[in-house]
């Protein structure tokens, strides 16, 4: 991580719900996209047939865990490499472990699974935030990582 990034995420503070959500809606953009060439190579494979349980029998089960394999990728990558996804860098966040260094590829997993579980029921693992000492969302405190609001410096 360049100096001048380390100086910003020692400035930075706990992101808030709105700008994890609007870097996750920007990264949304981007996994489609990726996920719609998933499926094109794909459906290669299937000569065009539909990806459903009737038509390819059990490897559809293979397809669905590569889209979930496609979209841990990009994040666990993008975190671990550079700290940011698309979104988070437009939203200027960062994703650090608490003593502000890089996410290593355990914790970018552990966050990413943990993430899964916290987004998926109406978001109420990351509305936690709001009721958490440290503004930390449930994903966050389990995987003991941080997302941070760059502030300029």
């Amino acid at each position: 991580m360049p100096a001048a990034n380390e100086r910003r995420v020692r400035s930075g503070v706990s992101a808030g719900f709105a700008r994890r959500f609007a870097a996750l809606l920007y990264d949304g953009f981007l996994l489609a996209a990726l996920l719609m060439m998933f499926t094109a190579a794909a459906l290669l494979f299937t000569r065009g047939e539909a990806l459903l349980h009737e038509t390819v029998g059990a490897w559809v089960y293979l397809y669905r865990a590569g889209l979930v394999g496609v979209v841990a990728a990009y994040f666990v990558l993008h975190w671990v490499h550079g700290g940011q996804t698309l979104g988070m860098r437009a939203w200027r966040l960062i994703a650090v472990d608490p003593a502000g260094k890089p996410l290593r590829y355990g914790a970018a997993l552990l966050r990413f699974g943990c993430a899964l579980l916290a987004w998926a029921p109406a978001a109420l693992g990351v509305l936690w935030l709001y009721l958490d000492a440290d503004r930390l969302p449930l994903h966050d405190r389990l995987s003991d990582t941080r997302i941070l609001h760059l502030t300029s410096s």
